[in-house]
């Protein structure tokens, strides 16, 4: 019986064995059959691509942005108008066009939304592609394994984009890096894009690894060692995918050094990529006169960011009830000013919970709200605040932190991302703000400085005044030709 098993053995394995040419065979058929697809596809869409130049370009150079969004009032939408305005203003042979889905409204509508917003005109009119599945890069589609659905989505989003137009130049501006491989190779464009923050990062795969609970890591997920380990080989899958999906790209523009370290890692493409800070339009803020506060008798310290989980205003309430407990905020009257918009219902529910956590510690005399202000009321607050606080773990660069400095607050940052790397920096050698990043160190620096004398407090509000100017406009102008020069060279080769 024993040697009736193992010939049954033998002959199921020399069965295995039979089957291994026809199986390669057919897989070299079928990934043939991939390869001639792909190149009939190429060989149609570059057709279509001569016959849309002869139809009426005048010979221009096509430049495509692909921002789903253009219509929003973003930083991002900042960064894209500002680029487009650049390179009209330096390339009369480019016609630009902008890939988006905001059907809800006209071309004229949006560019009178850019010059309403960021008092941006363009030299020359733009042509709008509308892209109607826009409701495949929606988180709420995805409930579960996001990034890979927001991904996946937005590679239909980009076949749709591509049907509609081939350009000879695509820009990824809004961080859909899986629409590169699919105009490099199916659309035979050159590529690129100005990364604001890396899908996936080094640091989420820590955060799921060493099972902390955060607003990307619910808690059941951190607390149940087998869905941490389930979703540390999601994220490992998907970074790999991101990785050779980014690699792509012929040319990267990053907006900080943090982003930089987390493109670099995942892409490994050092040679082709570029920081490039973000335009910030800080005038209205360095128009506010610097005063001496000696003689202030009230101070206020004032956050501005929207009410969104990442942002971690608990924290804020947490170290300032710390820092009402001691000895020098007992001698002043200190108030903690919340200043931003709510979005949606989970925004409101989100101030609730933070009124009641103000309830919560008896501090909520000594706390305000104010939701959605206006521009103008934002300067007031501003003027007013010694202390410009920021809570955001990692933020990638920070916009509202380059503004608390341009109004001369003194700014009180996360020790992490953006402001730890490029902006809460020295200047000139002189300090230009604080870092902390718990509770305890958050109000330590709040008490130390309260503590300085007015003139210690004035020379560092300068500083960082002085130091914003790396920020501006023309600063990105200059840095964001300078990164497509190159790119632009080799296409008119």
């Amino acid at each position: 019986m024993a040697a009736a098993e193992r010939g049954g053995s033998s002959e199921f394995v020399r069965f295995m064995l039979s089957l291994i040419i026809p199986v390669l065979f057919i897989s070299a058929c079928l990934l043939l059959a991939l390869v001639a697809v792909l190149m009939v596809v190429r060989f149609w869409v570059s057709q279509k691509k001569k016959l849309a130049r002869r139809a009426g370009k005048n010979g221009k150079i096509v430049v495509a942005f692909f921002h789903p969004y253009c219509n929003a009032g973003g930083g991002g939408e900042r960064v894209l108008w500002c680029a487009v305005r650049a390179m009209q203003q330096r390339y009369e042979d480019v016609a630009v066009v902008i890939y988006t889905g905001d059907l809800n409204v006209a071309a004229e509508e949006i560019l009178d939304g850019a010059y309403r917003r960021f008092n941006i005109k363009l030299p020359r009119p733009v042509q709008f592609i509308f892209l109607e599945k826009r409701y495949l890069v929606e988180a709420k589609l995805y409930p579960y394994f996001t990034l890979l659905g927001q991904s996946l989505g937005s590679m239909l989003l980009g076949w749709e984009a591509l049907m509609k137009c081939v350009p000879d130049i695509f820009i990824d501006s809004m961080g859909y890096a899986f629409t590169l491989p699919l105009f490099k190779n199916l659309g035979g464009c050159r590529v690129g894009c100005y990364v604001h923050y890396p899908t996936i990062s080094t640091d989420m795969l820590s955060v799921v690894r060493n099972r902390n609970p955060r607003f990307n890591n619910a808690s059941f997920i951190s607390k149940n060692p087998i869905l941490s380990n389930m979703k540390i080989l999601y994220y490992y899958a998907f970074s790999l995918m991101y990785g050779l999906v980014g690699s792509c790209s012929d040319i990267i523009m990053v907006n900080s050094t943090w982003t930089l370290n987390h493109i670099l890692a995942l892409w490994k493409a050092g040679n082709r990529t570029h920081v490039i800070y973000p335009p910030c339009d800080v005038q209205a803020f360095l128009d506010i006169p610097l005063m001496d506060d000696s003689k202030k008798t009230n101070h206020s310290i004032v956050s501005v960011s929207q009410f969104r989980p990442e942002k971690d205003h608990p924290l804020q309430i947490k170290a300032f009830h710390q820092f009402l407990k001691m000895k020098r905020a007992q001698a002043l009257s200190v108030k903690l000013i919340l200043i931003g918009g709510c979005r949606n219902a989970d925004d409101e529910v989100r101030v609730s919970q933070l009124k009641e956590l103000c309830e919560k510690l008896d501090i909520k005399d000594d706390v305000e709200f104010k939701i959605n202000v206006s521009f103008e009321e934002l300067k007031t607050y501003l003027s007013e605040a010694t202390i410009g606080l920021h809570t955001m773990w990692n933020e990638h660069f920070g916009i509202g932190v380059v503004e608390c400095m341009a109004a001369g607050t003194i700014i009180l940052s996360h020790n992490s991302g953006g402001p730890k790397l490029d902006i809460v920096i020295k200047h000139d050698g002189g300090v230009t703000g604080f870092l902390a990043d718990t509770e305890e160190c958050y109000a330590e620096a709040m008490n130390n400085i309260l503590s300085l004398s007015s003139e210690k407090r004035l020379e560092i509000r300068k500083n960082a005044r002085q130091s914003v100017s790396r920020f501006s406009d023309e600063e990105f102008k200059d840095s964001f030709l300078s990164a497509m020069e190159l790119f632009l060279a080799k296409k008119t080769m």
